[in-house]
């Protein structure tokens, strides 16, 4: 099929090259020529695994990317909308929606062959009925089902998997207006006709995004908010707390063989620093404010928010208990990334912690394998020091605070050990041995049961 997107973020540049790599031919619009230019050179403008490799080789073949949204509109089947939905505290913006509809609209109506135009961004239920079906017919001056189609296709793609997730799907989400968009959208996933597929109508799939994203948020903050409990109570960690919720076999069922399945839903069953990112917070917060909208008052959904806000203050908590005053203390923050294998900070437990140590004259270095210059760009210049590598992190530091566990940070503890004065690892991802360093605080631990 011959597929436009619009939009060149994390989903509509992983969906477009993933797209191309099963065969179709796509191109993605944005309107930054600096990032068209970036990218039609094979150099993706995000840190995805395996997106570079993918680009290098798809590019000038059946991949590229324009800032001429008419022109590839105009000479494609379908359109995919992924352009971004900020949240801005009362409720999603859909400005960049609307525009990117308003100008596929004035398009479609110099085509004469039938058009199918998808949602992808993430919007809250009623958005693609209600507010780009209409958007299209008034600048097309044509009717929905009749000239053109309109769907909805949630994307479920884990930043720093991205690329793995699209190409390996665990469910395809289909919203369409009637049979015949249903239809179209179908083709573009002919490749897996294996996996599990839900057609339904646009309204239900914008839900099954929110709500998706909303029960991963929740069990995090109901995480962190044993892991706050086993805090004040002695004798009880909660990573031992966890590994015994995970056995049962609902959540890591056990084979005939004997053999135990542990699936990757239990990293969410975990007490840490919080949740953060450009989807859960947001799609939370969203969500909330949309029932309040609507008469709905989101309780459970509210509490999440707020236990995930009061996270970075328990992790300066524990730093607190060994240190009285922040003054010229000399930290390390090691990991800026809200999650490991991507360069994205938004949302990111590290940004308030951060610029609370800052607040406290402490001197902050910072260490992260892929996000410095997106860390840089958010502090300013000369704001932080940054570390070449781990080792430098380390050294003459009088604390650790581990808020991302990337790969590279395994070895801490031996890095730790050679220290002539140890500094104190701060785990706020409770990924380190508390027994494995000399001085251990940990989210979730008492400190009278804490390795000295």
């Amino acid at each position: 099929m011959k597929i436009s997107i619009i939009g060149t973020g994390y989903v509509g540049l992983v969906s477009g090259i993933c797209l191309a790599e099963l065969g179709h031919d796509v191109v993605c619009v944005d309107i930054d020529q600096k990032k068209v230019d970036q990218i039609n050179a094979g150099h993706a403008p995000i840190h995805e695994v395996g997106l570079d490799e993918l680009l290098l080789r798809l590019r000038g073949v059946n991949f590229r990317a324009t800032t001429d949204l008419h022109e590839a509109v105009l000479h494609s089947e379908i359109s995919i909308i992924a352009v971004g939905t900020p949240f801005d505290g009362d409720e999603i913006d859909l400005e960049p929606i609307r525009i990117a509809t308003r100008q596929i609209g004035s398009v479609l109506k110099d085509k004469s062959t039938y058009h199918v135009v998808v949602v992808k961004s993430t919007v809250v239920p009623g958005t693609t009925c209600e507010v780009v079906l209409p958007l299209l017919e008034k600048f097309s001056g044509k009717k929905a089902m009749r000239d053109f189609g309109v769907g909805m296709n949630p994307e479920f793609l884990r930043e720093g998997e991205a690329v793995k997730d699209f190409m390996n799907p665990d469910r395809i989400v289909l919203g369409g207006i009637d049979e015949r968009s249903l239809r179209v959208m179908e083709e573009i996933y002919r490749p897996f006709a294996t996996v599990d597929q839900i057609q339904t109508n646009p309204n239900t799939a914008e839900m099954i995004k929110y709500t998706a994203n909303s029960l991963l948020a929740t069990m995090i903050s109901f995480s962190n908010e044993i892991g706050n409990l086993c805090a004040v109570i002695s004798n009880v960690d909660v990573i031992e707390v966890m590994r015994g919720v995970h056995l049962d076999k609902r959540l890591s069922p056990i084979l005939t063989d004997g053999t135990r399945i542990v699936p990757s839903i239990t990293s969410y069953i975990q007490a840490g620093c919080g949740f953060g990112g450009s989807c859960f917070p947001k799609d939370v917060k969203a969500l909330i404010a949309h029932g309040q909208k609507l008469g709905r008052e989101m309780r459970l959904l509210d509490a999440v928010v707020k236990v995930n806000d009061g996270q970075p203050k328990v992790v300066l908590g524990l730093l607190e208990s060994r240190f009285s005053d922040f003054e010229n203390l000399n930290v390390t923050v090691l990991g800026v990334a809200f999650k490991p294998g991507t360069d994205d900070i938004r949302e990111s437990p590290a940004l308030g912690i951060i610029r609370e140590l800052l607040g406290k004259n402490a001197r902050v270095k910072v260490f992260d394998p892929v996000a410095h210059a997106a860390t840089e760009k958010f502090f300013g210049a000369g704001v932080l020091n940054y570390a070449d590598s781990l080792q430098d992190a380390v050294d003459g530091s009088q604390a650790l605070i581990l808020l991302t566990y990337w790969p590279e940070f395994e070895c801490l503890p031996e890095m730790i050990g050679r220290q002539v004065i140890p500094p104190v690892l701060i785990d706020g991802r409770r990924a380190i041995d508390k027994k494995s360093v000399p001085k251990y605080e940990g989210v979730g631990l008492l400190n009278s049961i804490r390795t000295q």
